[in-house]
């Protein structure tokens, strides 16, 4: 395959699982509709973003894979004909948690899990609370449609993750995201925030020659904790070409789904114009595996 379809499912969560779970399996066919290909939904996009808060309540959210929302997703990917990028918290055995990207084949199968590696612990985001690292390495996924490299969000600000999954052979990078604005910070540290997301994703896209898909959600959320303001979730989906270019990007209010048709053929057209690969210096990368470099 030389082209993907690919939309990309902006959502704005409610406190109801199942009409959540609905408008994704409504995007989907309505995406497929449209020719799509490929439907990538945000990170977590079956509640609220609950790790604003540390509480054990939260972890009946958790699911099994194969479970209940993967079982949804495999047959509306089998139904429409189209692969499938999903969310899961995923329970792996008791007192085992991970923020779990799933791929569903266009036939419905399970083509591939990525496991969020890179798990953030900040001021609404205590995701160290649910979640284990990720175990499973930086592996593409494949598909009908190509090689899927698919992160998750708080992996989109390591360049390391992204050039792993490159070297693996990834099409295309992926990354379900779920970030936002405290709702105090003024329009200046807003703007400072959305650019660098943006900047750091558009590099990976350079400097991997590879296209690249974020999907975000959207809208106000409360901290029941009360310990802050909650969370304004910026929205602004974006899709990149070869070199970091945004081809497509959603608003920053509004739940939509946008689409983007991907020339898989521009990487290697653009890698040999820009061989960053053939001149990196492997022989003189050995300290990147230290935490840091002694003096």
């Amino acid at each position: 395959m030389t082209s993907i379809h690919a939309a990309l499912v902006q959502q704005e969560m409610c406190a109801d699982y199942q009409k959540n779970v609905d408008y994704s399996l409504d995007q989907i066919s309505a995406a497929a509709k449209k020719g799509a290909n490929l439907v990538v939904l945000c990170e977590l996009h079956s509640s609220l973003y609950f790790c604003q808060e540390e509480s054990t309540h939260n972890f009946s959210l958790a699911q099994p894979i194969p479970g209940p929302l993967t079982n949804l997703l495999s047959t509306a990917a089998k139904q429409h004909k189209v692969v499938v990028v999903g969310s899961v918290f995923e329970k792996r055995t008791e007192g085992l948690y991970h923020n779990t990207a799933v791929v569903l084949e266009s036939d419905g199968s399970l083509a591939g899990t990525y496991r969020k590696m890179h798990i953030p612990d900040d001021p609404g985001y205590y995701e160290k609370y649910y979640f284990a690292f990720g175990d499973q390495g930086f592996t593409p996924i494949q598909t009908s449609i190509g090689k899927l490299g698919v992160l998750v969000c708080w992996d989109q600000w390591f360049p390391e993750a992204a050039r792993l999954m490159a070297l693996a052979g990834a099409q295309l990078l992926i990354y379900p995201s779920a970030i936002g604005w405290d709702p105090g910070d003024n329009k200046t540290e807003q703007h400072r925030q959305l650019e660098a997301w943006q900047t750091i994703q558009q590099s990976h896209a350079i400097a991997n020659n590879l296209p690249l898909i974020c999907t975000n959600r959207v809208g106000y959320e409360k901290d029941f904790s009360g310990r802050s303001n909650g969370i304004h979730f910026w929205g602004q989906s974006f899709i990149t070409d070869t070199l970091g270019k945004i081809t497509k990007q959603a608003s920053s209010s509004d739940a939509e789904t946008i689409f983007s048709t991907i020339d898989l053929n521009e990487t290697e057209q653009t890698r040999q114009i820009w061989p960053y690969l053939r001149d990196r210096r492997i022989d003189a990368y050995e300290n990147l595996s230290k935490r840091l470099i002694d003096d």
